[in-house]
């Protein structure tokens, strides 16, 4: 039986838009809501933020507010370490998803010879860098830090000097680099992708299921060839943002996106993976309540959550 213990991230900074800082309590609140004691069972940590950096101005447009990501960075990846290294199950529960770049490098730092594989639920790849990102928001990015990945094939844009050290500390943060190889990354039902991001998914031959391949073939037949293809890898990482849900369901999230996965899929997915052995650590994010109505994310988010812990202590 696995020793849960939660670390919460209530961090927004990665993000576009404001709120998924309150993403955690939302889910602590659907869990009252629920009359469930599920918070009240499990060790838990709450990491500090660098959210005050929200109030000050933006020096990095291609990578915003990347000095705190760095920082949080740190933080989230120590937890994570400590957690693996006392024998717990790390459950990160985070605002967003830039922080998982840290998630990523913990595990690394306590597995070092471990061969990390990574599951990546999410509506977005998370693949781009500082050089090609639409947007600057750094919840784009943690992928592409994990592999190591610049994609200077496809650069858009000159970052300052400055971006570009703080981007270079986070892609060799821990001396590991890269901390996954960019193969052993399986997608499922990301939709909305621009094409630098396509670029090196084609690259490096990064398996991706879609929406409509899950629903035709099932969440046991899905969640088995993911496995399979992660066959050499000894430790793996789900990661479930929740703008993988469809956009119906999915309004309390920053980037909703139409298409999406139905709760049910969803948890029936994440709790067939929470199965396997292999699986070293859980992460969900990008729950946003203030974008929401009636905390409708957040208690999904948590009945996905509490199942898939279930799932993990029955194993």
């Amino acid at each position: 039986m696995k020793n849960i213990k939660l670390i919460e991230v209530p961090s927004e900074i990665g993000a576009g838009t404001r709120g998924a800082s309150l993403g955690v309590e939302a889910i602590k609140i659907a869990a009252l809501d629920f009359m469930s004691n599920f918070f009240v069972h499990f060790p838990s940590e709450k990491i500090e933020t660098e959210n005050h950096l929200l109030f000050e101005p933006i020096q990095s447009p291609y990578a915003k507010r990347i000095s705190g990501v760095l920082t949080m960075i740190d933080r989230v990846a120590q937890s994570v370490k400590d957690t693996i290294k006392n024998n717990f199950f790390p459950v990160v529960l985070s605002g967003d998803h830039s922080t998982s770049a840290g998630t990523i490098a913990g595990i690394k730092l306590a597995k070092p010879q471990s061969r990390l594989g990574v599951i990546w639920i999410d509506a977005h790849a998370d693949i781009h860098t500082p050089y090609t990102t639409p947007s600057g928001n750094m919840h784009g990015m943690p992928l592409a830090a994990s592999i190591g990945e610049d994609n200077n094939e496809n650069k858009m844009h000159e970052p300052d000097s400055k971006t570009i050290k703080e981007w270079e500390q986070i892609k060799n943060y821990g001396k590991i680099n890269p901390k996954i190889l960019a193969d052993d990354i399986v997608f499922i039902s990301i939709r909305d992708f621009e094409k630098e991001e396509k670029y090196l998914i084609d690259k490096y031959g990064m398996k991706v299921i879609t929406t409509s391949e899950l629903r035709r073939k099932g969440a046991e037949s899905v969640s088995r060839s993911a496995l399979r293809f992660l066959n050499e890898c000894t430790d793996i990482y789900v990661s479930f943002d929740v703008d993988c849900l469809d956009s119906s369901i999915s309004r309390g999230t920053g980037t909703p996106v139409h298409n999406g996965l139905r709760e049910r899929e969803a948890e029936d997915l994440v709790s067939k993976f929470m199965q396997n052995r292999k699986i070293c650590c859980f992460e969900i994010t990008e729950v946003n309540p203030t974008l929401d109505r009636e905390n409708l994310m957040a208690e999904i988010a948590f009945n996905i959550l509490q199942r898939s812990v279930n799932v993990l202590m029955m194993n």
